[in-house]
């Protein structure tokens, strides 16, 4: 009941408000410190969680941080114009694998993903950015929107960025809803992937999100923009 409530949440719901949401569903009410306990389990934590960082190198350089671009305007005119970013976590039991990816605004189809067993999400997101720019080689003034995390305010992204003459954007400080599209199908993902198998372990959940993407950047069939 605590999963279906959090999925239901896009993955934003706090112990807080899946107290509310289990008495309001389901008539049952739970100790919050045991709803949290459920959860750490279950490593199902709120998009907004940052897990503490002890690797000092990976704190966030504030003098990278950039303004945002977007202002939550999604649209785009033509293909590299403006691309969302951002790391998600594919849960399994008690492991977990991390997901980064690149979508572009102008047909939602995914430019580029990288898959990892690891947490080296520096290497995770800068692999992901340079898969991005391989495959798409018009990225002039293309505008590159993440949040403010230690990966995106690396001098090594910033220089990557720089050498291609992408512009980066980032949204203001616990403020998902600035980068939703990325996290809106980061959501989908989940939901069609998980919802529809009986998955028995990680790797079984990584390749069927691997094919999964594939069958969404060329077959899934999507609303027209009006």
């Amino acid at each position: 009941m605590i999963k279906e409530i959090f999925e239901d949440s896009k993955c934003t719901y706090g112990s807080r408000r899946i107290a509310e949401g289990l008495k309001v569903k389901y008539g049952v009410i739970f100790n919050r410190k045991k709803i949290q306990r459920i959860m750490n389990k279950y490593y199902l934590k709120p998009r907004y969680y940052k897990e503490p960082k002890h690797d000092s190198n990976k704190k966030r350089l504030e003098e990278n941080v950039k303004p945002n671009l977007l202002k939550r305007d999604f649209t785009a005119d033509k293909p590299n114009q403006k691309w969302c970013t951002d790391v998600t976590y594919l849960i399994h039991n008690s492991q977990r694998a991390y997901l980064s990816s690149i979508i572009d605004l102008y047909d939602m189809k995914i430019v580029a993903y990288v898959i990892s067993r690891t947490n080296s999400n520096d290497k995770l997101v800068m692999d992901t950015l340079n898969q991005a720019l391989a495959k798409r080689k018009d990225v002039y003034g293309c505008i590159l929107h993440s949040d403010q995390g230690f990966r995106y305010t690396s001098n090594e992204y910033k220089t990557i960025c720089q050498d291609k003459e992408t512009i980066i954007s980032m949204s203001p400080k616990g403020s998902p809803v600035d980068n939703s599209p990325i996290e809106s199908w980061h959501s989908l993902l989940k939901k069609e992937v998980l919802y529809s198998n009986n998955i028995t372990s990680l790797a079984e959940y990584i390749t069927l999100v691997e094919d999964w993407i594939e069958f969404y950047n060329t077959s899934r069939l999507r609303s027209k923009k009006k």
